[in-house]
């Protein structure tokens, strides 16, 4: 890929791989491995793969989370979820290299779908590390840095803010607004960048180069950003910061997402 995250032909070029894997996290990803294959491989699971900055080789012990997306043959059910968070708890218990674990459950219908065609499947051909099975990618297009993807993947955030008010105000402790401040921050700035993606003409990841790029544009809340970058790699308990990002920033980049790419197309 070039210093675009692009391929020769100008499109997005998946971004991970298992041989990116730092090695102190190795042990982490065979132990993934062999608990989905005992959990779901039986019946259940089309393939697994990898995601974030684990695949990315940029992980950083005790700090970074390990992240998976499960693609099921079915509609997950309430025992696939509770499979899925047992799974979390023996990683997380497991291995201090990590700082949690997240496993996402979809169905391969939904993730090869047309209206998840600029969303979820973006997600797994572009930015998922085949871990298990058939890789979907494999039926799925190529991608370019183009506004449809930006509206498609990041266009929905004023429908979250209700929710992160919500949960902002139910959360009672330090563990509940650190993990709340670590998803705000991680949602604000991969929107922020998105925002800008078509301009740029180009794609990443990366927490820091995303708030820089964005700030070409708008540097009058770059600021702003870097904290949401800050909060996104160690979390704030702090509920100003929270505020700060779910009251300020989060509705003023939600109008302007809207007024550049438009709303995200609604999901059934």
């Amino acid at each position: 890929m070039n210093e675009r995250g692009l391929d020769h032909d100008g499109t997005i070029a998946r971004e991970g791989a298992l041989d990116r894997v730092p090695a102190a996290f190795v042990p982490v990803v065979d132990a993934a491995r062999a608990h989905i294959t005992e959990a779901f491989g039986r019946t259940s699971l089309h393939s697994a793969y990898l995601y974030g900055s684990i695949p990315r080789g940029t992980a950083t012990p005790g700090v970074s989370d390990l992240d998976l997306q499960l693609a099921l043959h079915d509609e997950p059910t309430e025992a696939d979820r509770a499979d899925a968070k047992a799974i979390e708890a023996v990683l997380d218990r497991a291995f201090p290299q990590i700082d949690g674990v997240g496993i996402l459950l979809t169905s391969t219908r939904v993730l090869l779908s047309d209206v998840e065609r600029h969303d979820g499947g973006f997600f797994i051909a572009c930015l998922c590390t085949p871990l298990l099975g058939p890789d979907l990618a494999k039926q799925l297009p190529r991608y370019r840095p183009t506004v449809l993807l930006a509206r498609e993947t990041n266009g929905d955030l004023a429908r979250v803010l209700p929710h992160w008010r919500a949960q902002a105000a139910e959360a009672t402790t330090d563990t509940d607004r650190r993990a709340l401040s670590r998803r705000v921050g991680r949602r604000v700035v991969r929107t922020g960048f998105t925002l800008i993606m078509p301009r740029w003409g180009g794609w990443t990841s990366d927490l820091g180069q995303s708030a820089e790029l964005f700030g070409r544009y708008y540097p009058e809340r770059v600021e702003q950003m870097r904290v949401a970058v800050s909060i996104g790699r160690a979390p704030s308990p702090d509920p100003a910061v929270l505020g700060m990002l779910i009251n300020d920033l989060s509705p003023w980049l939600a109008a302007e997402y809207t007024a550049v790419h438009g709303e995200k197309a609604p999901r059934p």
